[in-house]
């Protein structure tokens, strides 16, 4: 049954060879990788509003600053764009700020980048979901489930998952149709909005100070913090510039050439749409609210309602929820090389059966979900945790490049330096205001969470690296003296078919000292075990371990200890008979104490646990059971005649061997 759903869901394997064939080709990885920075154009003008029209600021106050915060943050745009399109062609290999800073500027740099990135990302679908949320609940029909954000949010993230365990490949191709129909929906609102209010009769919107968080029009004042908190606010629309740069390897050949071209194509339609929506804003003034996103309050005033509008709300709505994509490209690929350095768990550098790091995958969905959860899906209130690590890997990557140029001096690299100089000093400046505008509002949290992750990342290198010694081997480390080889085969209160089995399966490892074991809870089923023992004429000696507390794992360690203390070099096999029953959900009536029992003795040393199955027949195989053979109840060549009772059932009196 699960592997009927996950095929359903997920698909047929792919194999290695075909991984050449999932490479995506320029128009599949501009939806793919941009998804998240061109999604930024839907709510990056709003969120200036919300920092520059409230408080004791007003709606015109806003407005009349927002066409120069938004030429500051597209000069911005300009510099990361044209850094991270040399960092594609002098890493290739991908991996972006944290390949660059560990290249070029050690360890600990590295891990910063690593663990911003990964923040970031994670942060990008928490956003990109409640921003797409918001959008639906912005429909005339659908505002009855802003009460529902979060579920509606947890829904989305389980499609999006789902979409992305499916293979790169696929994903974008499902995603990349949205993608383009938002960019020309936008690009249809923003051309036709100006020539309709430079050259027709569109007038501004009315304020609505029910719906409005600014609470005034005109009047107040704007000082310098709050306009830096708006830019810092607006930064967001760079978002999501990186990932090309950590994806070039999931590009088409020649991937350099390929991302570079992409990663120009993000930049000019990041920056037209962005600069495009915030000067229709200064001519429509939008106002900010929590019940209407702008983009939404625009395309009624430019469409009056209609069809085309319908298509702009939900390609934004869509676009917002499939930015997260970007995230799900990048997350799982950065933290696998991040794994292969040994800084995360291993299983993070595996590749699932659709060549995805599915385990990347499923860890940003879960961690994404919390966030959605514990912040009410609010993409307000998700946006001041969501700068800092975006600016702070620019910067540290940019910081990379200058070492990079300085280093290699390829042709043109003090031209380059210079470039990526200018850019380290602007996006340090940037994170400077970022962190210290909105640290009250949220911006806190990351700077905590960075370096709690970055001390995670050294526990996690410490314990590779340990066992990484402790596993080497050495001509002195290499054992050449056989040890003592104990074998335990642990037997329930009635003999049946599966102990029967295990302890012909412990015959043949030919160990020293072979020995089956019975922790008695019962004296009664202990004088029957015994007199089976005796009736079958097994020639194994049995022990038993009294348990007056009607425990099992500590009885059988403590036994093992003996057992040690017997014999030095020694090594204790435990064989456990365990049944193998013909339905999946038959496997909860059985081996419940052996699971917690092999779960127990896998953390003592000098012990190996083996497990010996027994296939328990159905109900129409179980009377063409043939009688188990003399020699495999007593190990001898004399002959036994009784039949040994089912698995489960008592065992009776059986009749004495002649």
């Amino acid at each position: 049954m699960y592997s009927m759903i996950k095929r359903l869901l997920v698909g047929r394997p792919i194999p290695t060879e075909e991984q050449e064939h999932q490479l995506l080709p320029k128009a599949i990885a501009l939806a793919t990788f941009s998804s998240d920075a061109i999604s930024s154009t839907a709510y990056a003008t709003e969120e200036i509003l919300f920092v520059t029209a409230v408080g004791g600021s007003s709606l015109a106050l806003g407005l009349a600053h927002l066409i120069p915060i938004s030429i500051v943050v597209a000069v911005l745009l300009v510099i990361v764009v044209t850094s991270y399109r040399q960092t594609i062609y002098a890493y290739p290999s991908g991996g972006g700020s944290y390949i660059v800073s560990r290249e070029n500027l050690g360890e600990y740099p590295s891990l910063i980048a690593g663990a911003s990135l990964l923040v970031d990302y994670i942060l990008t679908v928490a956003v990109s979901i409640s921003a797409g949320v918001a959008a639906i609940v912005s429909l005339p029909q659908f505002q009855s489930l802003v009460d529902q954000r979060v579920l509606l949010g947890l829904i989305l993230i389980g499609v999006i998952t789902v979409a992305n365990l499916r293979g790169v490949k696929e994903s974008g191709r499902i995603f990349a149709v949205p993608t383009y129909v938002y960019i020309v929906s936008i690009t249809l609102l923003v051309g036709y909005g100006l020539f309709r209010s430079f050259f027709g009769h569109l007038k501004p919107i009315p304020f609505d100070p029910h719906k409005s968080v600014a609470t005034a029009v005109t009047g107040g004042s704007l000082g310098l913090f709050i306009l830096l908190k708006g830019f810092s606010s607006g930064a967001v629309a760079l978002t999501g510039v990186e990932a090309i740069s950590n994806g070039v390897p999931a590009f088409r050949r020649p991937k350099s050439h390929n991302a570079a071209t992409t990663i120009v194509w993000m930049g000019v339609i990041l920056g037209v749409l962005f600069f495009g929506v915030s000067i229709l804003a200064h001519r429509l003034h939008p106002y900010p609210s929590h019940d209407e996103t702008v983009i939404s309050e625009m395309g009624r005033a430019v469409y009056g309602g209609g069809p085309i509008y319908w298509i702009l709300q939900f390609s934004t709505a869509a676009i917002l929820t499939l930015a997260a994509n970007t995230a799900y490209a990048d997350f799982p690929r950065l933290s696998s090389i991040i794994a292969r350095d040994g800084y995360l768990p291993r299983q993070f550098a595996n590749r699932g059966d659709r060549l995805v790091f599915s385990n990347g995958v499923l860890f940003l969905a879960t961690a994404a979900a919390i966030l959605i959860v514990a912040f009410g899906g609010l993409t307000n209130a998700l946006i001041p945790l969501y700068a800092v690590g975006v600016f702070t890997a620019f910067t540290l990557s940019q910081a990379g490049m200058v070492v990079h140029h300085r280093r290699i001096k390829e042709q043109g690299w003090r031209r380059n330096m210079i470039i990526n100089g200018v850019g380290a000093v602007a996006t340090f400046i940037v994170l400077l205001i970022v962190a210290g505008t909105k640290f009250t509002s949220g911006a806190w949290l990351p700077i905590i969470v960075v370096p709690l992750i970055i001390a995670l990342f050294s526990g996690i290198k410490r314990h590779y690296d340990r066992v990484s010694r402790v596993l080497n081997v050495t001509p002195e480390t290499v054992r050449r003296e056989h040890p003592n080889h104990t074998v335990v085969v642990l037997v329930g209160s009635n003999l049946h078919r599966g102990v029967l089995k295990a302890l012909d399966y412990a015959r043949s490892l030919r160990p020293q000292h072979l020995v089956a074991v019975y922790v008695s809870f019962d004296e009664e089923d202990r004088e029957n075990l015994e007199k089976q023992w005796r009736a079958f004429e097994i020639d194994i000696p049995l022990e038993i371990v009294y348990s007056p507390y009607r425990e099992l794992i500590a009885p059988v360690e403590r036994y093992i200890d003996e057992l040690d203390e017997r014999w030095e070099n020694d090594t204790v096999t435990v064989v456990i008979p365990e049944f193998v029953v013909g339905k999946w959900y038959e496997h909860i009536l059985h081996n419940q104490s052996a699971l917690f029992l092999k779960g127990k003795l896998l953390f003592r040393e000098g012990t190996v646990v083996t497990s010996v199955p027994y296939h328990v027949p159905t109900a129409v195989e179980d009377g063409k059971q043939p009688p188990p053979s003399a020699a495999a109840i007593s190990g001898s060549g004399e002959a036994v005649s009784p039949q040994v009772p089912p698995p489960d059932q008592p065992a009776g009196t059986p009749r004495p061997a002649p």
